[in-house]
């Protein structure tokens, strides 16, 4: 059996405060969503609801905002911010923390939730997410920038993305940074 590359960050705590890039996929990278025509994204009504369940992710995560996101026609990437009000104990210690892997129980509900609206609607099709999901742990304001950039001009590079089927040119080595990060994955 292969074993299963690790994608997650050794050793860290998901559930710390920070910001959190995350790109989750559709099952062998099908439009689901929508298309891209002329840089410019164009939702259908599986793609509004992909929309709709990350704006609500707040509403879920008391200790979770939203920043930049955008849904692709097979992937949605999104900043995710955790803002943890930790609570000690009489000697400072932090408590029992029962949230531990917040991203991903994040990350969970909300594949969950497109994932059962979708098939409800279906009656021979059956949609499936990619199994897990790509993070990245922001570490810097300069890198949040950048990731916010990439996000916004996302449905402008739809034709060199290496998330779109049709790209038989797609080529990170004019963009290092993300080269590195699509490697580690």
């Amino acid at each position: 059996m292969k074993e299963r590359k690790q994608i997650r960050l050794k050793g860290y705590d998901y559930s710390n405060s920070g910001s959190y890039f995350v790109t989750i996929c559709t099952q062998n990278r099908e439009e689901w969503f929508g298309k891209v025509k002329n840089g410019i994204t164009h939702l259908n009504k599986f793609g509004e609801f992909a929309k709709n369940f990350w704006t609500e992710i707040p509403g879920h995560f008391e200790d979770v905002e939203i920043d930049e996101f955008s849904i692709m026609p097979n992937h949605t990437h999104g900043i995710l911010i955790i803002e943890r009000n930790m609570v000690g104990d009489a000697y400072m210690r932090p408590l029992q923390d029962k949230t531990k892997m917040l991203l991903s129980k994040i990350i969970q509900q909300y594949k969950a939730s497109v994932t059962h609206k979708i098939n409800r609607l279906q009656n021979d099709l059956h949609f499936q997410w990619q199994r897990s999901f790509y993070d990245h742990v922001v570490r810097s304001e300069s890198e949040l920038f950048r990731i916010r950039e990439y996000i916004q001009n996302n449905p402008l590079q739809w034709d060199f993305d290496r998330e779109n089927p049709l790209s038989k040119d797609f080529n990170l080595d004019h963009d290092r940074y993300w080269k590195e990060i699509y490697d580690s994955m």
